[in-house]
């Protein structure tokens, strides 16, 4: 219990504390100019490996196995704790200022698109993958991919906010938020019970969607400790999904898309080329970088 009582009007004074107050405002638009960079590639996309992110470099990388030479990419990060999504460029693409954000340069005028559902819809409609065209399928598709959609929010800037950034732990804030993550958790479990993917037989819009909240969170792969305090083992049907997802070849390069954290191994900053995730992830440049340093010594000897 605390002595707070809220005012008749509530006033920004002064930041909320934890790890993303200093981002945290309560007014929309720009705070400084700044134009985004444009590669050479259709589609441009400005994100972080966060679960939202990860969402859209899975989906193109998807596309990509699938054939699609027409979807290559560029993707550009978008550092949300030095404020880039804040800047007058990224603002005009997604006026909410949230990543992820795409350009689609592939017709006669570039058109934006923001939202990570909404992404993921427009990707799947114009290339005709991961989403049935018509009748039952696709209904059952689009449901789950909103459920996601509203059910998140929950997750991260509930749960997740309270159990892992907030600055002091409140029992009721966490207690709130870790039921409706199991509850979240048990309606996945039963829907898995019964069918291999989340939207029926066939791998989805829906579970590239779905996988980088809930699958991960099964798997340890978001907050520290959040598995064990919600039991996630608990949940057979939804580990399986998730294991299994974990494994397809284009998940493994999409959700290290913008990742600018974390295991240097799985640190791919920008995504230009499909070869960059073998010669460009942080690893590989700072053990070129060591490499060409130890040449220069050698060759100073």
């Amino acid at each position: 219990m605390t002595d707070y009582e809220p005012p008749k009007v509530w006033k920004w004074e002064q930041p909320s504390g934890g790890q993303f107050a200093s981002i945290n405002r309560p007014i929309a638009g720009p705070t400084h100019d700044k134009a985004l960079p444009v590669g050479k590639h259709p589609f441009q996309l400005y994100s972080l490996a966060t679960p939202n992110g990860q969402k859209v470099g899975i989906m193109f990388e998807e596309l990509l196995a699938r054939g699609h030479a027409d979807a290559e990419y560029d993707a550009w990060p978008i550092r949300i704790g030095d404020g880039d999504q804040f800047g007058s460029g990224f603002v005009d693409i997604n006026p909410n200022s949230k990543i992820p954000a795409l350009v689609d340069r592939s017709g006669p005028e570039p058109v934006r698109v923001f939202e990570s559902g909404a992404i993921l819809l427009h990707l799947a409609e114009k290339f005709g993958e991961f989403l049935p065209a018509s009748g039952p399928g696709r209904a059952e598709t689009l449901s789950w991919l909103f459920w996601q959609m509203g059910s998140a929010p929950f997750l991260g800037g509930g749960f997740g906010h309270f159990f892992a950034y907030a600055p002091e732990k409140i029992e009721y804030a966490i207690n709130r938020y870790a039921m409706e993550a199991k509850r979240q958790l048990d309606v996945l479990n039963r829907r898995l019970e019964t069918s291999e993917y989340v939207a029926g037989p066939d791998y989805t819009i829906a579970d590239i969607a779905i996988w980088p909240w809930y699958g991960q969170l099964a798997l340890g792969k978001t907050y520290e400790g959040a598995d064990v305090f919600l039991a996630t083992h608990e949940y057979e049907h939804v580990l399986r999904w998730a294991r299994a997802i974990a494994e397809r070849p284009a998940v493994k390069r999409g959700r290290i898309v913008n990742r600018l954290s974390g295991d240097e191994s799985e640190q791919l900053h920008e995504r230009h080329d499909a070869s960059d995730f073998d010669l460009r992830t942080e690893e590989k440049i700072k053990g070129l970088a060591l490499d060409q340093s130890e040449a220069v010594k050698d060759d100073a000897i």
